[in-house]
């Protein structure tokens, strides 16, 4: 009994060793724009719209087990991994791309506290200079273990979804069956349009390019050993389904309240004040301070994103346990991106709707790209020795990518016409 005790607990602490990059980088997919856009489809689309959480689980999951196998495996990102095997010029390409996409999702992230502020009656330009300096503080003045730490308390505050989702009052027995099938509404031809747009958008803004950066850069920054792999796989699997509970309870708490009373949501950041007559000030409160903590943690992840890339693409220091002085070009650029965002996001005749549109058409091109590299690299046996893709794992993802690839097309055109 000794020996099975000690057995087990040695593989939880392991695994609570090597805990924290997956389940940060699934997380951060339901960010200030992820909200915004789960909220519209709950809104627009009912109940129905929960099946495609099913298979975007299995989607993320495979995506991101990939790239936090390749950094484990290869002791390098996927940014490195890019710059070495096709040349500086796709590196530039691809990090241009890339920087434009994630400012834009900044600039979202910017405006979702900014709003939340306003409904939580704080000044909103007060509360976007504070969360700036303190996301600035925290990642310069904190290590790798700290930064982490931070991240995953802040993520404790999507608990706020759940209380939301419970006092909408929804039809359970509804919401749990349409996981497994689509049901319970009219369908025609409008419906079925809405459908594939609003899906499209909840699946690029789950499965993203910065999101298959982010994980292999964070896990490498970690120095998890490979021999703790399979440990890293099991919490990649875990952050997926994490991540998709929490968007099951934001999308409820839109569904039980403005779908059912047909209500329009036009923006994502108005989900708070709009279920607050349905659903009551307790209910619009802490959907609001679930906004704000996404706001925040789309903010730091995605900035870190762009400067982890930068780094790796050309050359320079960037590590959370490295001092500013020796990182100072990964740490400017953080800075840079959420001061700019934060002014993009303060200018009154800005159009949020249409950066957010412009984002996802560049997401929409490069995803597919940053897939095939990905997908290049896993089944490289020069890079990943025995760890390459299995015949299961390539089959699968492949399949994967094709539907990514078609999806975020249709994504692309739907966004231009």
């Amino acid at each position: 009994m000794k020996e099975f005790t000690a057995k087990y607990r040695r593989r939880i602490l392991t695994f609570m060793a090597v805990f924290g990059p997956a389940t940060i980088a699934a997380m951060a997919d339901n960010d200030a724009a992820g909200v915004a856009t789960y909220s519209l489809a709950g809104a627009k689309l009912g109940y129905p719209v929960l099946f495609l959480l099913s298979i975007i689980v299995i989607l993320l999951a495979i995506t991101q087990e990939m790239g936090i196998r390749l950094a484990l495996v290869s002791r390098k990102g996927l940014a490195d991994h890019i710059r070495e095997n096709h040349g500086i010029t796709v590196a530039v390409a691809v990090f241009i791309c890339l920087f434009l996409a994630n400012l834009g999702t900044i600039v979202t992230n910017v405006a979702a506290v900014k709003t939340s502020s306003q409904i939580l009656n704080f000044p909103p330009i007060i509360a976007i200079i504070a969360v700036i300096v303190l996301a600035f503080v925290f990642v310069t003045r904190g290590n790798y273990r700290m930064n982490q730490n931070i991240m995953l308390f802040v993520s404790l505050f999507y608990v706020s979804y759940i209380i939301s989702a419970f006092l909408s009052k929804p039809n359970w027995l509804t919401a749990i069956t349409n996981l497994i099938f689509p049901h319970g509404v009219d369908v025609n031809i409008e419906y079925l349009k809405n459908y594939l747009i609003l899906g499209l958008g909840v699946l690029g803004t789950t499965v993203t390019p910065w999101g298959q950066f982010f994980i292999s850069s964070f896990a490498f920054d970690k120095k998890i050993e490979v021999e703790k792999l399979k440990y890293a796989q099991a919490e990649t699997y875990g952050g997926a389904l994490l991540t998709n509970f929490f968007t099951f309870f934001m999308m409820i708490a839109a569904i039980a309240t403005l779908y059912i009373h047909g209500i329009p949501l036009e923006s994502g950041e108005q989900a708070a004040m709009a279920i607050r007559p349905f659903a009551g000030n307790s209910a619009s409160t802490v959907f609001a301070i679930g906004i704000l903590s996404a706001g925040f943690m789309g903010m730091v992840v995605v900035s870190l994103t762009t400067a982890y890339a930068f780094s790796e693409f050309f050359g320079y220091s960037g590590s959370l346990d490295a001092s500013y002085r020796r990182s100072r070009v990964f740490y400017t650029l953080f800075l840079i991106q959420l001061v700019l965002a934060g002014i993009i996001a303060m200018i009154p005749n800005v159009s949020l709707l249409s950066m957010a549109i412009l984002t996802q058409g560049i997401n929409a091109l490069i995803l597919p790209i940053v897939l095939y590299f990905l997908m290049s690299f896993t089944n490289n046996s020069k890079i990943m020795g025995d760890k390459v893709n299995n015949n299961w794992q390539k089959n699968i993802a492949t399949g994967a990518i094709y539907f990514i690839s078609i999806a975020a097309f249709l994504a692309l055109i739907f966004n231009i016409f």
